[in-house]
């Protein structure tokens, strides 16, 4: 099970961090990674990070905004989102994958790579 929290309603230029706990599964087993949906929209990749945390894999659209980290030992993935802006406003998923290391994490940017999903969490941006 995948359990995504920490979103809510936030400022332009705020900074929001999105936490995801892993239960019933070995969480160092899956690479993992977030998403987002904004109405309307299709489901677009946010950023993914491999199994051991070495290595992320970041969209274009948040580069410099968004980090992704992990803590195996807390089974948790976190999304650490900075300089928010209207349009970042959408659910946010995450998102775990079943892979090897040497997995290449760009991998994760197809959602139909992904093996499981968790729930969203919204995130709403206002101006």
């Amino acid at each position: 099970q995948l359990q995504a929290s920490g979103g809510g309603p936030v400022q332009a230029g705020d900074s929001l961090r999105l936490s995801c706990v892993v239960s019933g599964r070995t969480f160092s087993n899956y690479h993992m990674g977030w998403f987002r949906q904004a109405p309307g929209k299709e489901r677009e990749f946010v950023a993914a990070i491999s199994r051991g945390g070495s290595r992320t894999h970041v969209a274009d659209s948040v580069k410099g905004r968004f980090a992704i980290s992990r803590d195996n030992a807390k089974n948790t993935a976190n999304l650490q989102m900075n300089g928010l802006k209207p349009e970042d406003t959408a659910v946010y998923y995450c998102a775990a994958k079943v892979g090897i290391q040497s997995l290449p994490i760009a991998t994760l940017e197809a959602s139909d790579a992904i093996n499981y999903w968790g729930k969203g969490t919204q995130v709403t941006v206002s101006s």
